[in-house]
């Protein structure tokens, strides 16, 4: 079936049949605009012989449009309740495998086998990063990650040296991430109160941190943004619980002001000072 030919999908009827409501505390907002979600698969550049893995599809009106594109769509969901209306919605799917359960406690090789699958979610920003994390610090390894988020998320994670965050850092030690398409709030049920992104993240066949010092790299961040108004100096000190003087020699060898904020640092003055401090 091609995608222009997949029925709409009504998120208020669907969740009423059912007896359901939106979940607010799981960020459950239902993205129901045809062209927006042909548009995520789209983005998604899925091949006929891909695997895809979809963290949180919700009532399954992405999931159709995977799975007329993919080999196979394998849907983690958080929420018991969604089951059986995702189960209803994607049955016409053969390739379609749902799992129960969180992702952030399910190891990837418990679902997939060979590496370069692609991964497609749609979920709460504040779980971004750890999300990321998990799949990328476990076997096997995705190709492409596509995450419908926050615009001004997607935006951060884009950010360049002068404006970084820790979010920012946390992805593109990992791949290369570029916002595809805005997608505006009224495409969802409820609409939420921003308009969101689809945010590719290309996935580079190795961090551009050696994996022995991910640990250090991200200890290290998150030490520098600890106190985001503060330099380097005293952020450091305060956050690696060493004294000012040594977090200014630290910065000093790796030949970088310690009067510099965090944000102003790129992924390879952040390498420099891993190895140092290593």
């Amino acid at each position: 079936m091609p995608m222009n030919e997949i029925p709409p999908l009504n998120a208020f009827t669907l969740l009423k049949q059912y007896g359901l409501r939106a979940d607010k505390k799981l960020g459950q907002n239902f993205l129901q605009d045809p062209f927006a979600l042909e548009s995520i698969a789209s983005a998604a550049d899925i091949q006929p012989t891909d695997t895809v893995l979809e963290v949180g599809p919700g009532l399954g009106s992405l999931t159709r449009y995977l799975a007329v594109a993919a080999r196979q769509v394998i849907a983690v969901e958080l929420d018991a309740d969604l089951i059986p209306p995702l189960e209803a919605v994607t049955k016409p799917y053969d390739n379609v495998h749902i799992v129960h359960g969180d992702i952030l406690k399910i190891s990837p090789q418990e679902l997939i086998h060979e590496a370069g699958y692609l991964v497609v979610a749609n979920i709460p920003y504040y779980i971004t990063s750890a999300i990321i994390r998990h799949l990328l610090e476990n076997e096997p390894k995705p190709r492409r990650i596509v995450l419908t988020i926050q615009k001004e998320v997607a935006d951060r994670i884009c950010a360049k040296p002068g404006d970084m965050s820790l979010l920012a850092l946390s992805v593109q030690v990992y791949g290369k991430p570029h916002i595809a398409k805005r997608i505006p709030a009224n495409a969802f049920f409820p609409a939420p109160k921003v308009d969101s992104a689809v945010l590719c993240i290309d996935i580079y066949p190795s961090p551009r941190i050696q994996l022995e010092l991910l640990d250090t790299f991200f200890k290290l961040i998150k030490a520098g943004f600890s106190q985001k108004r503060k330099t380097l100096r005293n952020s450091l000190s305060s956050g690696l619980h060493i004294s000012a003087p040594n977090a200014e020699g630290l910065l000093k060898n790796a030949t970088i002001d310690p009067m510099r904020r965090a944000e102003t640092l790129s992924i390879e003055e952040w390498k420099l000072l891993c190895d140092l401090y290593k």
